[in-house]
């Protein structure tokens, strides 16, 4: 019987790929970018400015921005040696894919990949973005070559026989879409947390958090992770799993008191909270949150023993992201 061990739950945003001067060059670029509000409708970012009024002046300095990306880089340092003291048998990674893999023609609500391996690679540029962005965005990737790291395929495929006997409509793949390489959501976990583990074998789950009209409510995120936990138990192997979400918390608009909220039902096992969330709040980078929840109902049997909750402002406009770093162990 398999058991779920560890939970863990990080940020990827690129500005964890930055430098501290990089860091500086958002907020001239956040004026260009797209952005809504706490009820879901768009917002310029003119008018978050205005807002502000000034509330978010003292956060755009050099100075917090290196204190803030001093403790975002601890906080993974952290997580990568919780990983790599847990002694696990398999990682199971729920992210999401940003139109990288997934596009418009086959955009699937919940994909379990059960490939022998997945490759990771070098994933090129969007036409849009500026040569400084281009560069943080490689850095999910190796910089040459390709790696195909190990899946546990014997998990995966018990995990989508799980789901399909469960009610959930699974999607299964053994290979990416035009042979390409896996998204940034997983490719940051294999670049940042499993440096010291690269041949711990992973289960990785899609969600479709970002793309109406398909995307998971929260009750079917967190039932989600309540049925992965039981496929791990149910596996008839005596595994050391650990569960990980990818990605969040708010963003591309900091959203502080929206974040500890969440981080409070984290961690009091507030499923009533988590599940009733509106999905009008998990819009853009805010959707990334599905994966949080999914992960919560996977350690409901696990205590949130540490949590690290870095509010990452770039402009006064109050727009950035609010990284979030977790485990959950006994």
């Amino acid at each position: 019987m398999g058991e779920v061990v560890l939970g863990i739950g990080t940020s990827h945003s690129p500005m964890l790929n930055a430098t501290l001067d990089e860091w500086l060059r958002f907020a001239p670029r956040d004026p260009t970018l797209r952005y809504f509000d706490p009820d879901g409708a768009p917002v310029s970012f003119e008018t978050l400015l205005a807002r502000a009024g000034g509330r978010f002046d003292g956060e755009c300095t050099r100075s917090r921005f290196a204190e803030r990306l001093q403790a975002a880089h601890a906080a993974l340092d952290r997580l990568a040696g919780e990983i790599e003291r847990a002694r696990l048998d398999a990682l199971v990674i729920v992210g999401d894919d940003q139109k990288e893999l997934f596009l418009g023609d086959n955009l699937p609500a919940l994909l379990v990949y059960h490939g022998a391996t997945i490759p990771h690679r070098q994933r090129p540029a969007k036409p849009e973005w500026v040569d400084w962005f281009a560069a943080i965005q490689s850095r999910y990737y190796v910089e040459t070559g390709r790696v195909d790291f190990p899946v546990d395929a014997a998990l995966a495929r018990h995990l989508i026989a799980h789901l399909v006997r469960s009610g959930f409509d699974a999607v299964a793949s053994e290979r990416l879409p035009r042979d390409e390489g896996e998204g940034h959501a997983f490719a940051f976990v294999h670049r940042r947390l499993l440096r010291a583990l690269p041949g711990l074998p992973v289960v990785p789950v899609f969600l479709n958090t970002y793309y109406p009209p398909n995307q998971p409510t929260p009750a079917r995120c967190y039932a989600l992770g309540q049925a992965i936990r039981a496929a791990v138990e149910s596996f008839a192997a005596p595994v050391r799993v650990a569960v990980l979400a990818s990605g969040g918390l708010s963003h591309f608009v900091v959203d502080e008191a929206f974040d500890r909220e969440f981080i409070a039902a984290l961690r009091t096992k507030n499923a009533p909270a988590l599940t009733t969330l509106a999905p009008a709040r998990l819009v853009s980078g805010s959707s990334e949150m599905r994966n949080w929840i999914a992960a919560a109902g996977a350690l409901e049997g696990l205590p949130l023993a540490w949590v690290e909750y870095v509010p990452a402002y770039r402009s006064p406009a109050g727009t950035g992201t609010g990284l979030c770093f977790a485990t959950w162990r006994a």
